[in-house]
């Protein structure tokens, strides 16, 4: 075996990449340890700071998690110890329980281990599910706990969850800030939800790592259509969330779902960053590897017979994915499995969707009447619009197409997508 001293030890990459995976597990057995997210966060922080450092020189340990829980383990207690208030918490944590006698020793020595964290694989997977809950409570707004989940989970940097987003630095850090306080203040508890509170706990789990995904995958504003930063975190999360309750098979549904759309990321915009529509993409570059295992997600989960909004979504998108060409996609399928959609999540955009598939099977009369009993309620909604004016072009209502494309193009955010229903509009009038 080649001696350690002698072996290039790893770049600052190689760390980071570490640092992305484990962030979120570490935070959250610093969590439990300490009860305070901030004090959690720094301990982290401090301790990748020290793998900098060492490793470089030392070379990656064997288990890496363990080394970083260990060091900003250790590090935490020297903080506590440096001040009066440090020092009353843990004396409470030591009374509690969450310290032991070994931690206590090791501080006092200084010394950062390279051995495991004294926790078990159970415990700590049972910690970053705790940190999940917590960071999507329904306590918080919707906007705090996708930051928080970004922020603590993924390991993301404000300045980089605020450039996702489109909002100032400081406009992030006093969300997490207001975050972190409100989890403080009232006494949110760090805990798994009971089996009665969890499915309506879990479903804000899943939406916020679907927002996450969607804001990647369509960006709400800016120059961009595709944040790919978003897009994989996303999908980092949904298999962490799989890895830690393997048998909900909404989970399974979310994953499946975010894989079979992520698949086209690479189709949906031409060499020039523009958008281009799904029955116009180049299917030879969607990714196989993702449809496959999206595929096998699908069929896993609903051989349960228990769909639910994600997995009925997740099949919607396979029955997509299977058509080797637009024209081959199995429309009845789709409206059938909105049909079921609309029964279990009765919204808007829902109906929305269903309306695009029925006009496809039953023609642009049809898609268009179904669209009738959504015109007040999604008024200020581009992508009604938007497909209204797709289905008027067809009919050759021509002036009315035009007229919609102008208003969708009005209320979009994104640059790429407003350029888009501009173009549609400009072809139809006739302006360069």
């Amino acid at each position: 075996m080649e001696d350690q001293a002698t072996t290039p030890g790893p770049d600052a990459a190689a760390v980071g990449f570490v640092f992305r995976e484990q962030y979120g597990r570490a935070v959250s057995v610093l969590y439990r340890v300490f009860g305070d997210l901030d004090r959690a966060e720094d301990a982290v922080q401090d301790a990748f700071a020290a793998a900098l450092v060492r490793w470089p020189r030392d070379g990656i340990p064997p288990a890496p998690a363990g080394w970083i829980i260990t060091t900003a383990r250790r590090r935490a207690i020297d903080r506590l110890r440096r001040d009066a208030v440090g020092r009353e918490k843990e004396a409470e944590a030591v009374l509690l329980g969450r310290l032991t006698r070994d931690d206590t020793a090791d501080a006092h020595s200084g010394a950062d281990s390279g051995g495991n964290t004294d926790g078990d694989a159970d415990a700590i997977a049972d910690d970053r599910l705790r940190l999940v809950f917590t960071c999507c409570h329904p306590a918080l707004s919707p906007e705090a706990r996708v930051a928080l989940t970004l922020r603590l989970l993924g390991g993301l940097t404000t300045a980089e969850i605020a450039r996702a987003f489109l909002v100032p630095e400081t406009t992030m850090a006093q969300r997490i800030s207001r975050a972190k306080a409100k989890i403080r203040d009232a006494r949110i508890p760090y805990r798994i939800p009971s089996a009665d509170d969890l499915p309506t706990r879990l479903r804000s789990v899943l939406a916020v790592v679907y927002l996450v995904f969607s804001e990647g995958y369509a960006a709400s504003a800016g120059d961009r259509l595709v944040r790919e930063d978003l897009c994989t975190e996303a999908i980092r999360l949904a298999r962490e969330l799989r890895s830690l309750l393997p048998d909900e098979e909404e989970v399974l549904g979310l994953l499946a779902l975010l894989l079979l759309v992520d698949a086209r990321r690479a189709a949906r915009v031409d060499a020039d960053g523009a958008l281009v529509p799904l029955p116009e993409q180049d299917r030879t570059r969607w990714n196989a590897a993702q449809i496959a295992e999206g595929h096998d997600l699908v069929r896993r989960c609903l051989a349960q017979g228990r769909p639910g909004p994600y997995q009925l979504q997740a099949a919607i998108q396979a029955v997509h994915d299977d058509a080797p060409a637009a024209a081959d996609t199995d429309w009845p399928q789709i409206v059938a499995l909105y049909d079921q959609l609309l029964r279990t999540s009765p919204t808007p955009v829902v109906a929305l969707n269903r309306a695009v598939a029925v006009a496809e099977v039953e023609g642009n009369d049809a898609g268009l009447a179904a669209l009738d009993p959504l015109r007040e309620t999604l008024a200020g909604f581009y992508l009604l619009h938007g497909v209204r004016a797709g289905l008027l072009r067809r009919a050759g209502r021509t002036r009315e197409a035009a007229e919609e494309y102008a208003v969708a193009a009005s209320l979009c955010g994104g640059d790429a997508e407003r350029a888009f229903l501009l173009g549609q509009r400009d072809a139809l009038t006739g302006r360069d």
